[in-house]
């Protein structure tokens, strides 16, 4: 059984606003996660589960996107997320559910670059930009997803 893994970086944030953790959406990062969920849906790629990192940013990405989706995934709001290394985030990935057969991590750069390179074969990515998606079509199980494992392509 094939599986997708879909990688989004988190759509524009404020600068500063005195925690980065609590760094929320401007109004060019609301439409660009909304554009996230519409992005997804014309390319008819709707995950069944998300990992998301705790962020504010992240999460107020992932609840515009989901707006547009026909269906609601699971979701898993991940402290871990915050701040990961490629590692971590393969870690967590490695954890979910084999039922899963579309997953998406919303987190941040520079993360979702490293992996996207390194799953889409781009080498080394000097720009992932906010609201960022790559797709990667794994021919293994999460538990074995590792740069290698399948081919994927930078949507955005």
């Amino acid at each position: 059984m094939s599986r997708l893994l879909i990688l989004v970086r988190h759509a524009k944030a404020e600068e500063d606003n005195g925690s980065d953790r609590d760094r929320v959406l401007t109004s060019i990062g609301r439409g660009q996660a909304e554009a996230v969920g519409s992005t997804l849906v014309s390319e008819g790629v709707v995950p069944d589960h998300v990992i998301c990192s705790a962020a504010a940013r992240t999460r107020q990405t992932l609840e515009l996107a989901m707006a547009s989706l026909p269906k609601r995934p699971t979701v898993d709001f991940e402290e871990a997320a915050y701040g990961a290394d490629p590692e971590t985030i393969l870690d967590l990935v490695h954890m979910v559910d084999p039922e899963v057969g579309t997953l998406m991590v919303v987190g941040h750069n520079p993360t979702m670059a490293q992996l996207a390179a390194l799953f889409t074969g781009s080498g080394s990515l000097t720009s992932f930009p906010t609201a960022g998606i790559a797709i990667v079509e794994l021919d293994v199980d999460w538990l074995y997803a590792e740069p290698g494992t399948g081919t994927g392509r930078i949507l955005t």
